[in-house]
């Protein structure tokens, strides 16, 4: 790739770091929109809340914060640069609202639609985007049925938006390795 690349993600295990790489990567960029895909913190769980001031405190007081689940709209769009985190969250909100944990009827090709959606606004964003996700396929198998179906979705989402990602980073303990 000549230039910049457009599209990268940044995988890791958790605590690795690859938020604060992400992060790091646009640092110099004034305009950023942070899309932040986990739960809005609340008084229900503090841990929750201290992990989102931390990274509030650390990002440039003049990015923009969206919180959505919507990010293919997000990344359909113009504007710009862009940095997702994470994907793990938007998977665990996404399946839940699709209803995957209560049973729904048609849980699974909402689900399926949504990735879908997802993957392609990623492939097709006019913008520059770097997006954090978790590697899991390192882990150990998860003991219950629900933890199995989710880091199976995961590792499936991971290996297809790195399939067009213009650059794939992996960070470990702390050190990023570029994978493409």
């Amino acid at each position: 790739m000549i230039g910049r690349p457009r599209r990268v993600l940044v995988l890791g295990g958790a605590r690795s770091g690859k938020s604060t790489f992400a992060e790091g990567r646009l640092h110099r960029v004034r305009d950023v929109e942070y899309v932040a895909c986990g739960p809005v913190p609340d008084a229900a769980d503090p841990e929750w809340a201290d992990r989102v001031a931390r990274h509030r405190a650390r990002r440039p007081p003049a990015w923009r914060t969206v919180e959505t689940l919507d990010l293919a709209g997000v990344l359909s769009r113009p504007g710009t640069p862009v940095l997702v985190d994470c994907l793990t969250t938007w998977l665990a909100g996404t399946m839940d609202a699709c209803g995957l944990w209560s049973g729904a009827p048609d849980a699974d090709a909402r689900l399926a639609a949504a990735v879908d959606a997802l993957v392609g606004a990623w492939a097709t964003t006019p913008r520059r985007v770097t997006a954090v996700s978790n590697e899991v396929g390192s882990g150990v198998v998860p003991a219950t049925g629900a933890g199995r179906r989710f880091r199976d979705e995961l590792g499936a989402l991971n290996a297809r938006v790195a399939a067009t990602a213009d650059r794939v980073w992996l960070l470990t303990a702390g050190i990023p390795q570029r994978l493409r």
